[in-house]
């Protein structure tokens, strides 16, 4: 049975488990000690391709269903000396999990103001235990980076890339929003890191010149593994990535499939603008999109480099545009594998963007 014909068994399931009291969400902290990678990897499992969805039933009022037990803490993951195998923990409790996610209509279009009981969910083929809080327009706070290809290959329209990230910075963020800034050619440049200070990340992305070849995979694995898999934090943010970058890698050790798992193990969403203004298609294209669309964001295409500030408006208004789910899975485990994702709206005019899954915890 395909996954569009098994959510709609199980539509009335989820209402039911919506219908159950919201339950309080605190974070658990992760850490991550791993060498780079030096040989490729396989990549995780891919959620299926959605079906069409078939309209939304008339609303009724689900039945209450028994609140389920407190979830349990899981401590911070650690590693063995010299073991290269990747560690991963979920950021919110052990056996829940905080899925953003954004709806468009066929246009692109952002729908805000739908309600829980518009979409059908799978996690790892099953639908939840139960859903414990949906919120509309989510104001979690922001720990957003950016970063800004430095190669040669894109010298004459570096400035352009400057402008167009101070400007989005500026706009994005908010009293309870933090933000980095770091380049990348061969190796990565931290520029400025985490804070809320604009004049800060403003010097930050003044003081990066390009030069030299394109490591992409390289930097993207070890910027989701130092700065967002080791957030500490209080509550519930999301982490977002705006890779600057024309996609053309040239010097990595890490491979792509690398780079996209570290990124989903870090529960971070990573939009891409491009750079290639060529009429013709490049490589590079392919490579930012797939690392987009495997993590829940969106990559975009400038006709011309002034147009890069455009995808940067795009990205400010998805990131205020995102709906927030908290559920709690059905049979876990924490084993340390991936869990595949499937959410979709019940409404055929909408289209759901979200991560493909995540990496439970390993076993204690």
């Amino acid at each position: 049975m395909n996954p569009a014909s098994r959510l709609l068994t199980v539509v009335s399931l989820l209402s039911a488990s919506i219908a159950a009291p919201l339950c309080a969400q605190t974070s658990a902290p992760s850490s991550a000690t791993m060498n780079l990678p030096s040989a490729p990897s396989a990549t995780a499992p891919q959620a299926p391709a959605p079906a069409q969805p078939t309209p939304a039933p008339a609303q009724s009022t689900p039945a209450p269903v028994q609140q389920p037990p407190p979830a349990t803490q899981q401590p911070p993951a650690t590693q063995p000396p010299g073991s290269n195998e990747p560690i991963t923990t979920i950021k919110v409790q052990v056996n829940e999990v905080n899925l953003i996610f954004t709806v468009t209509d066929k246009k692109g279009r952002f729908i805000t103001g739908l309600r829980r009981e518009n979409f059908g969910l799978l996690d790892d083929g099953r639908p939840p235990v139960a859903v414990l809080r949906f919120t509309q327009q989510t104001n979690l706070p922001l720990r957003v980076g950016i970063m800004l290809d430095t190669s040669s290959s894109i010298r004459q329209r570096f400035q352009f890339e400057q402008d167009s990230a101070i400007e989005f910075l500026l706009q994005i963020l908010h009293r309870n929003d933090r933000a980095f800034v770091q380049g990348f050619d061969i190796g990565s440049d931290m520029a400025q890191g985490f804070t809320n200070n604009i004049d800060l990340l403003n010097q930050g992305i003044r003081r990066l010149r390009p030069g030299g070849g394109t490591a992409l995979y390289d930097a993207l694995y070890k910027t989701c593994r130092d700065q967002m898999l080791t957030l500490q934090e209080e509550g519930a943010v999301r982490r977002a990535l705006i890779v600057v970058s024309d996609g053309d890698d040239n010097y990595s050790r890490a491979q792509q499939s690398d780079a996209i798992k570290m990124c989903q193990r870090a529960e971070t969403i990573v939009y891409t603008i491009s750079t290639n203004v060529s009429p013709s298609k490049d490589k590079g294209d392919d490579v930012l999109r797939t690392i987009s669309e495997s993590t829940g964001g969106m990559a975009f295409f400038p006709i011309k480099i002034e147009d890069v500030a455009t995808g940067f408006r795009n990205i400010q208004e998805e990131l205020r545009s995102q709906y927030s789910l908290v559920y709690r899975p059905t049979d876990f485990k924490q084993d340390g594998s991936f869990r595949t994702i499937y959410l979709q709206a019940l409404d055929p005019r909408y289209k759901v963007r979200a991560s493909k899954g995540y990496f439970a915890p390993p076993a204690q």
